[in-house]
């Protein structure tokens, strides 16, 4: 007998997938510059030509067996050094190499590390709106999923819903910050006021509640400040990936960083390095690892993003929209001008326009509109908005 639940997970991909692969049928059909799509966060900002430069050197200068020879299961120790450096650097926090564990990107750090921590029947809080996935995985390792709404006028955490959550089966609370879907990015006070939170029902009910912080859009902000949850909150794991930062989403590369602060922080990480083994994630991708290596300090260019942001931002008011201002990744997260999120997208496809309903992320009545696309394609959509909101005003 096969895994039933896989089937059914197989069957229904995700609905930022399925909007996707409708695009590139689409595309084929009336051609690409027709059809506008907002559908997936992939990155359209070019990798930075640091990180194709050493991408480059490395594969002519690096002995091919080592080039494309296993690493340590863990991850090469050079490049786990390179970003224990970094971080000490760049938040003035003690980070360990040897409590780094290199991933095949963010869904492997997280599919990782929830294995690692939850017991049959622990739960998982996750503020909503977010993304989809993290329940998907969560329940796979077990856990049960705990919702706490946002605050709906800027999608900050609201920590009176966020207490009510916890429990004494609690277990973890999945932060993501700047988020996906709302771009909002968690205030200083916000996660100060978390943490003193969390350490109280740690004292309370006697047990360890770890946060999981899962940052692949730490890197893009326009002028907000973005905690480095580990300084404040000690049982704090970092998941991290480069896929938006350096725009290596198809490369798969990301880490791991499990605090020293953790008071059992050895344990933890064998616990993170035994999920590895079960899963079959160890050795992430070398080439990546010795490029990020190198790369370590690139940062991206955000330049085009905040363009794109503010050119739909700024129209999509024009018309009508209700709006939270994004202070970083790049989606914005838009009401629906009717209850129904999904008639709405099925409406805006009589215009070629493709964005996904908040349902799946937790938040009915909202869409999440994805700019990291060509700015032209903006430009041109624009009309196309601009009419679909004038059948609601009709």
């Amino acid at each position: 007998m096969i895994n039933e639940a896989m089937v059914k997970l197989g069957k229904k991909r995700s609905v930022i997938r399925e909007i996707f692969e409708y695009a590139n049928k689409r595309k084929a059909e009336i051609g690409a510059e027709k059809v506008f799509d907002f559908s997936i966060g992939n990155p359209s900002v070019p990798t930075p030509q640091a990180v194709t430069a050493a991408m480059e050197r490395i594969i002519k200068e690096t002995d091919p067996v080592k080039l494309h020879g296993y690493t340590s299961a863990q991850g090469a120790e050079g490049v786990r050094r390179a970003i224990a450096e970094n971080i000490k650097k760049r938040f003035d926090f003690e980070a360990d190499p040897d409590l780094i564990y290199m991933t095949c990107g963010a869904a492997a750090s997280l599919t990782v590390l929830l294995n690692a921590l939850i017991n049959r029947g622990d739960e998982v809080v996750i503020p909503s709106p977010y993304f989809p996935e993290y329940r998907v995985f969560a329940q796979k390792a077990g856990a049960d999923v705990v919702e706490a709404p946002c605050r709906e006028g800027d999608f900050q955490l609201d920590l009176s819903v966020l207490e009510k959550a916890l429990t004494a089966r609690t277990r973890a609370v999945i932060i993501n910050s700047p988020n996906n879907p709302t771009g909002a990015v968690f205030s200083e006070e916000t996660i100060m006021a978390l943490a003193r939170l969390l350490y109280k029902k740690q004292e309370e009910y006697g047990a360890d509640i770890y946060i999981i912080a899962d940052e692949p859009y730490r890197e893009l902000t326009y002028g907000a400040f973005v905690p480095y949850i580990p300084k404040y909150y000690d049982n704090t794991l970092v998941c991290y990936s480069y896929s938006k930062s350096l725009s290596l989403p198809g490369e798969r590369i990301g880490y791991i960083s499990v605090s020293p602060r953790i008071r059992s922080a050895g344990e933890l990480y064998a616990a993170v390095c035994g999920a590895g083994r079960v899963l079959g994630f160890v050795c992430a991708p070398s080439l990546m690892q010795y490029t990020v290596e190198k790369c370590v300090s690139v940062t991206p260019d955000v330049g085009i993003y905040k363009r794109n942001r503010d050119l739909l931002l700024n129209a999509l008011t024009e018309y009508g929209c209700t709006v939270v201002p994004p202070d970083g990744a790049f989606y914005l997260f838009v009401k629906s001008p009717e209850p129904d999120a999904y008639a709405f997208c099925e409406r805006a496809k009589k215009y070629e326009l493709l964005f996904v309903p908040g349902d799946d992320f937790g938040q009915k009545g909202y869409v999440r509109i994805s700019y990291c696309v060509e700015t032209g394609q903006i430009e041109r959509s624009l009309p196309a908005f601009n009419a679909l909101m004038n059948e609601y005003k009709k």
